[in-house]
């Protein structure tokens, strides 16, 4: 008897009510908070951006956001206090503080101020979005049923445990495999070149070159294609897309 394989497509996240959940990116680098909103739209998101605190202020209280992405070196009024007077305000929205400190001492003081996690610069879009939709699962959608899995095919990929299995059989990835699947997975039959891959995998500022895309994909291939009929495939001339066998 054939097996009825789930929906291949992931869940997108949404409000309880199946409005978009919203989003609100606070940086005084235009660039970075413009590639998060760019990235975050792409992700179903209603995304806004805020240059410094008070405007960051201003817009909780006017666009009451899901989530918020907080630098916390800002001039005049910093992260840490926009993070506080939320606080103060019994303004419960998950925040994660995106800053370029990296001692362990900042990364506490941040969790102790109220944050809800915590990513340093540079950091790698990928892994950022996936812990915003790990925070929006346990804040806003925890009622909606929304699977932490994705699929295709016979292959599932659970973003909250980080394990990965084809028909059943468990396989083992380093951290950038892993995410270079996610990234995959997320964009099922979409094709993505090897700049975009780049950008969201190993991070807006990687210098490197696009040589280590083809070299990742070959090792997901040996470890997932070998389970199966080949999924990952390239497209001459454009770049690589993910589909159920």
């Amino acid at each position: 008897m054939a097996s009825t394989l789930p929906d291949p497509r992931p869940t997108m996240l949404t409000r309880p009510d199946g409005s978009p959940i919203r989003a609100l990116v606070v940086d005084d680098e235009a660039y970075l908070s413009d590639l998060l909103r760019m990235a975050l739209s792409l992700e179903g998101w209603e995304a806004r951006t805020a240059a410094n605190g008070q405007e960051a202020l201003n817009l909780v209280r006017e666009f009451e956001p899901d989530v918020v992405v907080l630098d916390i070196m800002m001039p005049h009024l910093d992260g840490r206090e926009v993070l506080h007077r939320l606080r103060g305000a019994e303004n419960d929205v998950p925040v994660l503080f995106l800053t370029a400190k990296d001692a362990v001492q900042d990364r506490i003081a941040g969790i102790s101020a109220g944050a809800d996690d915590y990513v340093t610069k540079p950091f790698n879009l990928e892994e950022v979005l996936a812990r915003l939709r790990g925070m929006v699962r346990r804040h806003v959608a925890a009622g909606t049923g929304v699977d932490s899995r994705l699929h295709v095919g016979d292959l599932v990929l659970d973003e909250e445990t980080y394990e990965v299995e084809r028909a059943g059989t468990p396989i083992h990835l380093t951290a950038k495999e892993f995410e270079l699947l996610r990234c995959l997975m997320r964009n099922e039959r979409r094709v993505l070149s090897k700049a975009q891959i780049l950008d969201r995998v190993w991070s807006y500022d990687f210098g490197g070159r696009s040589s280590v895309v083809e070299l990742y994909i070959s090792y997901l291939r040996k470890k997932i294609d070998a389970l199966g009929e080949p999924m990952i495939r390239t497209v001459r001339g454009v770049g690589y897309t993910i589909r159920s066998a």
